[in-house]
């Protein structure tokens, strides 16, 4: 009997193999049918503080170039106006009150048992591990700060990051920064501004509370395990999710790196001090100094991906969690109103960035809303990932509407609930309630096509419009459930 070709021929067999493997090189990573997934989230960045947001102040040219090489959402939204619950919204895809996940634990209350993401909830690691991907998370966790919470649980395969609601970028004593920090008492009594003979500590009273505990309680984990991290913050993340990049570039992966960043405390580091000394106030100066730390930490994440040569086949979202606390922070939300906590624009309408080369349009603007539960479905699309069936998921996958093959607005309505304070958006008209301690809970009414600002409550002298939204906010309330944990409650 004749022998087979294969055993007649080695050395075509060998060639074969060869040219089939660089066939397979030549396509490289970028050709795989499911996309990188990069999520960047900004903590407390205001919605008028980018370069590509309108602010001539500070230079953002990293994340600015998202905007460039993408889209930019002039109305994108978070479902809500604090970190805890909007990171919910944002990994689950689904309004968090879907699932009784309304207030924002701190300090301690990150300790109850009873504070985080529900065990029922799929979050878009778990979604993109059953996918095929691999994980990464690296940051600010704040959704459960007990083991059953933790994120190597909810689908991470690595971790590198924090529990709480927020950390020191560099411990005390603070070195290689400018540190400012909220007190009720200066030091040696009275009210107003201190400032170490050195310059490099400011304690301020303006707030009328001192600087949280952050760190209590509160170490900075490799997977489960504490680590004593010397670097800056925003730097060690990055250093981390740059890493991961370089040793994952020949699978499928999702990176979500959740900075603490701009959040208090306000610490800059000497080399972005350096930077802004024009900046005669030194809180805005601090800012501008951990703005420009984190948008050098974004630029040197988008590096990773160009040489690796993964950008084309990356899909990467920029977002903040929230509005900015400007009085805490010095952070514009301009041209809307109000902030951080607030369900008035300025604490729910976002920088939103997205980009993905040689797919989506470059240097463009969305005009119509669309919100952060939209990641997730955008996600889970691209990806080829399975939904879980028996969940309702409320947004949308963005694609066919940012390439143009669908038209019409991808949300006629958007809902918010924090306790006491609640909204919905329904085409370009919203109801608010955002009551002060001890007033009354009232309704207002504003048009954000032609009063963004929220300047013009219409609620007396539009009735019609009044009680159509009302009728609407009623009919989502019915579909969310009583809150499974709140601060009267919580430890």
């Amino acid at each position: 009997m004749t022998d087979p070709w294969h055993r007649r021929f080695p050395w075509l067999v060998s060639c074969l193999v060869f040219s089939l493997h660089l066939a397979i090189e030549a396509q490289g990573p970028q050709q795989r049918l499911q996309p990188n997934i990069v999520i960047l989230v900004a903590d407390d960045l205001g919605y008028g503080e980018l370069g590509c947001q309108g602010n001539p102040e500070i230079p953002t040219p990293n994340i600015d170039s998202l905007a460039e090489n993408g889209i930019r959402f002039t109305q994108g939204y978070v479902t809500a106006a604090f970190c805890s619950a909007s990171r919910a919204g944002l990994i689950t895809g689904r309004y968090q009150t879907r699932f009784g996940y309304e207030f924002n634990p701190i300090g301690a209350q990150n300790e109850d048992p009873s504070a985080g993401l529900p065990s029922s909830e799929t979050t878009i690691a778990e979604l993109l591990v059953d996918a095929g991907y691999v994980t990464g998370m690296f940051g600010k966790w704040h959704l459960g700060g007990t083991a059953k919470y933790h994120p190597i649980r909810r689908g991470f395969d690595e971790f590198f990051g924090f529990l709480h609601e927020g950390h020191y970028f560099v411990p005390p004593p603070y070195k290689g920064t400018t540190t400012w920090l909220r007190r009720r008492v200066l030091p040696g009594g009275g009210k107003g501004r201190w400032t170490s003979p050195s310059g490099e500590l400011i304690y301020s009273t303006h707030m009328g509370y001192t600087e949280p505990d952050y760190d209590a309680d509160n170490p900075i984990l490799r997977s489960g395990q504490p680590v004593n991290e010397t670097a800056y913050l925003t730097d060690a993340i990055t250093r981390e999710a740059v890493d991961f990049i370089d040793r994952s570039q020949h699978a499928p992966f999702f990176l979500y790196v959740p900075y603490n960043a701009v959040h208090s405390p306000l610490q800059g580091a000497k080399k972005y001090m350096a930077r802004f000394s024009h900046i005669r106030d030194i809180q805005r100066r601090i800012f501008a100094a951990m703005l420009s730390n984190l948008d050098d930490s974004v630029g040197s994440i988008l590096e990773s991906l160009r040489r690796n040569q993964l950008e084309e086949n990356t899909l990467i979202f920029f977002i903040s969690d929230n509005g900015g606390p400007t009085k805490e922070l010095t952070s514009s939300n301009q041209p809307l109103r109000d902030g951080k906590g607030s369900v008035y624009e300025g604490g729910i309408r976002v920088p939103f960035l997205i980009q993905w080369k040689g797919t989506l349009p470059r240097s463009s603007t969305y005009q119509h809303p669309v919100t952060s539960l939209d990641i997730f479905k955008t996600a889970a699309s691209v990806s080829r990932a399975s939904l879980r069936k028996n969940k309702t998921y409320d947004g949308i996958n963005l694609i066919p509407y940012l390439t143009g093959e669908k038209q019409e607005r991808p949300h006629k309505e958007l809902f918010w609930r924090q306790g006491n304070k609640t909204a919905l958006r329904k085409d370009d008209w919203k109801i608010l309630k955002n009551p002060k301690r001890g007033q009354p809970k009232q309704w207002e009414l504003y048009n954000l096509r032609i009063d963004p600002s929220e300047k013009n409550d219409l609620s007396t002298s539009d009735s019609h419009h009044l009680q159509e939204l009302i009728t609407a906010w009623k009919r989502w309330n019915d579909q969310m459930i009583d809150p499974i944990w709140s601060p009267r409650r919580g430890s």
